[in-house]
């Protein structure tokens, strides 16, 4: 019995079918060779130095808070930082890094490839700017100080409590909050007082770490000579031991002022004025610390010198003259009271 053959017809549709398929494969491979000659010359482009006529000095560019991707090429490319903003959006879109972006300054070189240009920005570190707090600045001051930094933004933080600030050098990125600063100074000192503390020395007559703070600031403001403050701390610390009055003169001036420098001598009748940080009209320590002391001055305090010294007046160079009694205490004032004559001072 004879087969039968397929119908031409037939034949001719599943040809076209093949033809189709095949074209269809073709286009696809087509554009699909388009694209990624595209992606590799965009990658090219990003990962490759910009041309330029001359080599040019690293710049400042700053990505405020809340920069989108957009706004942020746009600028570079105005700065001729980048070749093009279009690529660098595209590739860093692409990329799945749009969110990477810090806020702050950081200091590009014109001419490097986009791609370092987004690492710098991305993952570099940004300026900082150094802010230096001076030991023994009542917290008043400090704020004062605070205010005259312009990289600093003036979000109007209450004035911290007396004593809870660790004066030091920080680095500051611009447009850091003052609030910002004074809780990394007040993390700061509790992280230092915690290590002191931990290794304080046995019977001291301060019991918490409130009174340390307390008695550091009235060493911070009696001496600016860091090779004085354990023998003052020894001093102050075996007066308190002895139930002694501190007897410290920037105690007075507290309870005057409140944390500002008071621009002349102590009257009489301000010594014999009773206040709540007066230590000439009471034992024991004020009611609060009357500066922000330093690390050293906090370290005085918990391991102060080992001294029978219970006095000292200025010696006329900046320093102090320490007596074991009060004989010796008086001599040693009455030079002090001759040396403040020859200077003219009263």
């Amino acid at each position: 019995m004879a087969r039968t053959s397929k119908k031409p017809s037939t034949l001719a549709k599943r040809d076209k079918r093949v033809l189709g398929l095949i074209a269809v494969v073709a286009l696809i491979t087509f554009f699909g060779g388009l694209v990624l000659a595209a992606y590799a010359a965009v990658n090219y482009k990003y990962e490759t130095r910009m041309s330029l006529d001359a080599p040019r000095d690293p710049v400042v560019f700053e990505v405020p808070k809340g920069s989108g991707l957009s706004s942020i090429a746009t600028r570079l490319e105005g700065q001729e930082l980048v070749e093009s903003a279009f690529i660098f959006k595209l590739v860093t879109k692409m990329r799945g890094n749009e969110a990477n972006f810090k806020a702050g300054e950081f200091l590009l070189t014109p001419g490097d490839p986009m791609a370092k240009i987004y690492t710098d920005l991305a993952e570099g570190q940004a300026i900082l700017y150094p802010v230096t707090i001076a030991e023994g600045l009542s917290s008043r001051q400090v704020m004062a100080t605070l205010d005259l930094i312009p990289t600093l933004i003036d979000d109007n933080p209450p004035v911290p409590a007396e004593g809870t600030l660790l004066p030091e050098t920080y680095l500051t990125p611009r447009d850091m909050k003052q609030s910002e600063l004074i809780a990394k100074m007040q993390a700061a000192q509790k992280d230092v007082l915690d290590t002191l503390w931990e290794n304080r020395a046995a019977d001291l007559p301060v019991t918490t770490k409130a009174e340390a703070i307390t008695l550091a600031s009235v060493v911070e403001k009696e001496t600016g000579i860091g090779s004085e403050r354990d023998e003052v701390a020894g001093v102050f610390v075996n007066r308190l031991n002895r139930g002694m009055m501190l007897q410290s003169d920037p105690t007075i001036i507290y309870g005057i002022t409140k944390g500002l420098p008071i621009g002349r001598r102590i009257r009489r009748s301000e010594i014999n004025a009773r206040t709540d940080w007066n230590t000439y009209q009471m034992t024991g320590l004020p009611k609060t610390p009357i500066c922000n002391p330093g690390k050293e001055a906090l370290a005085a305090v918990l391991n102060p010198a080992k001294t029978d010294n219970i006095y000292f007046v200025a010696d006329g160079t900046g320093g102090h003259v320490f007596a074991t009694s009060l004989s010796q205490h008086q001599l040693n004032v009455a030079k002090w009271r001759q040396i403040q004559r020859q200077r003219g001072e009263r």
